[in-house]
């Protein structure tokens, strides 16, 4: 993880891995099959230092479960941003696993099934995974950010509304996260069952 975070993926071989671990290449392939291995192994380890819930989701409470789930899923990709890129990669670890089941039982406890389970689940990943990969590469300047504005205010007649409402300014990722996802929440709250509301 060490190395994944210095250097990115692409910065990961086995031969920089052995010399990080005082060890030969030969050697890793004694714990490891592949690569592939290391990573998932890896991006495994980004979740394993959370608390994984546990127990039966209480549907008075699936919103609050939900957030602080989602919450807690980006700041660990935040705090290594080469994972958010790598989750959708086809073997998932039993740490990530352990989310998924508690964020699909928890949506299950809310009336949901079917089709509009598959939705809503999705729907959730998609926005703490956009969410998570947009604020880790989007790391502009104050002169930066100053200068696109410059810009969308100069061509103010063609974007009136991204000029006027200083679009490229406005920056407070985790109010506007936490926002989102209120939203996200209350369209799937239209859809659940009575007991959830």
């Amino acid at each position: 993880m060490a190395l994944l975070d210095e250097q990115g993926i692409d910065g990961l071989t086995m031969r920089r891995l052995a010399e990080r671990l005082g060890s030969g290449v030969t050697t890793l392939y004694w714990h490891v099959d592949t690569k592939d291995d290391v990573v998932d192994l890896a991006l495994d380890a980004v979740f394993a230092h959370l608390q994984t819930p546990t127990g039966t989701p209480d549907p008075t409470r699936w919103r609050e479960d939900i957030a602080d789930l989602l919450h807690d899923w980006r700041a660990a990709m935040l705090r290594h941003p080469w994972s958010a890129a790598l989750l959708q990669r086809p073997t998932l670890g039993p740490n990530l696993l352990a989310r998924m089941e508690f964020l699909q039982a928890t949506l299950v406890a809310t009336g949901l099934s079917g089709t509009r389970l598959t939705a809503a689940t999705w729907t959730l990943y998609n926005y703490v995974m956009g969410a998570t990969v947009a604020r880790a590469s989007h790391d502009l300047s104050d002169e930066d950010r100053e200068a696109a504005q410059r810009r969308l205010h100069e061509l103010r007649d063609r974007y009136p509304t991204l000029s006027a409402h200083e679009y490229m300014l406005k920056d407070d990722w985790e109010a506007a996260f936490t926002a989102g996802l209120g939203y996200v929440l209350n369209g799937i709250a239209a859809d659940t069952g009575p007991a959830a509301h």
